[in-house]
């Protein structure tokens, strides 16, 4: 039995991103500075490829900055993109600018997702995902031109969430930054600023449970909740901040094999492993390794960052960007503050 239109609608209105099930040709847009395909003058991407310790393959755009001398060792940041997203999308921006800065940088697609292994996809699995974050550790550490010493991390929206998980278990990761991060535990629990009532979440839970019996009989999957696909008149303001990155030119990406309408729509039947998913528990334990949170001051997804440095050690930052959105941080360019992200891996990352 697939989960009733009313779930559904329940699950958007309180799970990231926003779904809807109608498609629509997205419609052309134009934000001020946004540039989520930026593309490098000074450092150019190769495609790599490496096993995390489920022995699936992971995809990623590895950058090294321009003035890397030959024999030289460098620092290296690890770069995980918004859950349900793929490299392409504001992950390999990101990257790029923190290569112009110095750093060897790697943009990865998480399993299940975009170019790397992993099925059924969009499978929901914060434990793997994890494990790719210190599989990319581990890839960087036998590279001749980066310092094994000096290795950080960034996840953006729900690779922020990510990000923290790995770096509890993985101490070579030295310092430790999210932009627009969401709990995805949090999130698929309680919803936005904890709309989402216990009763509401065993209605998910059962409605996934009951089609994930579906499938094991054969029946076809459901990928639910996403992007929307078609804008109603009554969106959310929400729902039109992910539309407008994720079904317009100014972000869409289609990676090889994928259905463009299934971006950012995770396996529903799968979307309870993030109930069980608490990355916030033991932040703590992290400390004397720098965090640095970074959110838009106007970000829906605010009260996430609020709680990981309510809760990490010292040392640690909350820096907000005036005037910013959640998705604003995701490409334009002239809001992002790559300044700041450059000076405190630099920092971070010093091997002292």
């Amino acid at each position: 039995m697939k989960p009733s239109t009313l779930l559904l609608a329940l699950i958007a209105s309180h799970f990231v991103p926003q779904s809807a099930l109608s498609a629509e040709a997205p419609a052309a847009t134009r934000t001020a500075g946004a540039d989520n395909f930026y593309r490098s003058a000074s450092v150019k991407g190769e495609r790599v490829s490496f096993r995390n310790q489920y022995q699936m393959e992971v995809v990623g755009t590895l950058y090294r900055p321009q003035a890397l001398t030959h024999g030289g060792r460098a620092p290296a940041v690890v770069v995980g993109h918004p859950m349900g997203a793929v490299k392409e999308q504001s992950s390999q921006l990101y990257a790029q600018k923190l290569a112009e800065q110095g750093f060897v940088t790697l943009a990865i697609d998480l399993s299940f997702w975009g170019e790397s292994a992993g099925t059924p996809r969009h499978l929901v699995s914060p434990e793997i995902y994890s494990d790719d974050v210190s599989a990319a550790v581990d890839f960087l550490s036998t590279q001749s031109f980066v310092d094994p010493q000096r290795i950080g991390g960034l996840g953006i929206c729900g690779s922020g969430s990510f990000v923290i998980s790995a770096a509890k278990i993985d101490p070579r990761i030295k310092a430790i930054a999210t932009v627009s991060m969401y709990d995805m535990g949090a999130a698929a629990r309680q919803g936005l600023n904890h709309a989402q009532s216990l009763e509401q979440r065993r209605q998910m839970i059962k409605a996934a449970t009951d089609q994930r019996l579906v499938e094991f009989n054969g029946g076809p999957a459901v990928h639910v909740p996403g992007t929307v696909n078609k804008l109603e008149a009554d969106a959310s303001e929400v729902q039109r901040e992910f539309f407008d990155f994720y079904r317009t030119s100014r972000g869409a990406y289609t990676a090889e094999g994928e259905r463009s309408d299934l971006t950012t729509q995770p396996l529903f039947s799968s979307l309870v492993k993030f109930v069980n998913f608490y990355p916030f528990n033991d932040i703590e334990t992290i400390s004397p390794r720098p965090m640095l949170f970074i959110s838009g001051d106007h970000a829906h997804s605010r009260e996430f960052s609020e709680d990981a440095y309510r809760r990490a050690g010292q040392p640690k930052e909350l820096y907000w960007v005036k005037d910013a959105g959640h998705v604003d941080l995701y490409d334009r360019t002239d809001l992002i503050p790559f300044a700041r992200l450059a000076t405190f891996f630099q920092q971070g990352l010093a091997g002292k």
